[in-house]
């Protein structure tokens, strides 16, 4: 039984280690950076928040029934951090929550994020985008910290900052298929502020005074990066250097918007292999 039962929790873990790998992301989730200690729980934690992000936005689900899977996932996670996991995957994302005494607030605050998504289409003000970041990109975050057992709410608030504008990052990569789904991440207030209207983002409109509401963002989050690349100097290697990949990461999208004047409308910009590996020797140099 024993044997089963392990045999069981090492499948849950290859696959989700196979799922970090096989989606496409800003950052490294699993490189040849992470502890290989840690890259079981890394997957782990990985899937949980992939799964409910593909919840709240794969396939042709309407609103309301995909607010209901998000809720039943919940249920789930409720579930295994009181000791009752409904099967093997619940049973080992548990194990490592306990076993690294991780902070559960940050799998349910992750969750309230996609629901969001889900209710949310506009946001008024670029605090009402923190709030959202809050949730949705800052637990990650810390739940990274306190696998390497840092805990410590100065280098917390940095890795907001980095979090948050990776977050930012990803809603400016994702423009063009954002507005598809009826969503736009820009603050309203900004919109109006650059005479930037709704029937741009519908109409696909690249025009001036567009460009320059993106570039203020963009000038924002390249701000925010630089606030939070204090965290590394505090940072043990290699998780110095995987946090510097990150942030290289996010900044490299950043300059490709750039590069494409803006134009996000109608070109999504990613990075490539090639631009993968320079990023890695540069961290690292």
């Amino acid at each position: 039984m024993n044997d089963i039962r392990k045999k069981s929790a090492e499948e849950e873990q290859k696959a989700s280690l196979e799922m970090a790998s096989d989606h496409y992301e800003n950052f490294p989730v699993i490189s040849f950076l992470v502890p290989k200690h840690l890259k079981k729980h890394i997957a782990l934690i990985y899937r949980f928040a992939r799964q409910a992000d593909d919840i709240a936005d794969e396939g042709m689900l309407p609103d309301k029934d995909r607010l209901s899977l998000l809720l039943r996932y919940e249920d789930e996670l409720s579930r295994a951090v009181s000791g009752k996991p409904s099967d093997k995957y619940w049973e080992s994302l548990a194990e490592t929550i306990n076993e690294k005494k991780l902070s559960q607030t940050h799998f349910f605050n992750l969750l309230k994020a996609f629901k969001q998504d889900i209710l949310k289409k506009r946001y008024n003000s670029f605090q009402d985008l923190l709030n959202y970041c809050c949730n949705s990109a800052n637990p990650v975050g810390r739940l990274i910290l306190e696998l390497y057992e840092i805990r410590d709410n100065n280098l917390f608030q940095y890795s907001d900052y980095i979090c948050s504008a990776l977050q930012l990052t990803n809603f400016y990569q994702d423009v063009s298929l954002d507005i598809k789904k009826g969503r736009i991440y820009i603050p309203l207030d900004e919109m109006s502020r650059f005479d930037v209207k709704e029937e741009d983002f519908e109409l696909r409109r690249n025009n001036a005074n567009l460009r320059a509401l993106f570039k203020f963002q963009i000038d924002r989050a390249r701000e925010m990066f630089l606030r939070g690349k204090k965290l590394t100097s505090h940072l043990p290697f290699p998780l110095k250097q995987e946090i510097g990949w990150t942030i290289l990461g996010g900044q490299k999208v950043l300059d490709k918007i750039e590069n494409i004047d803006f134009n996000v409308l109608n070109i999504r910009p990613k990075l490539n292999k090639y631009e993968y590996l320079s990023l890695v020797i540069k961290t690292f140099i």
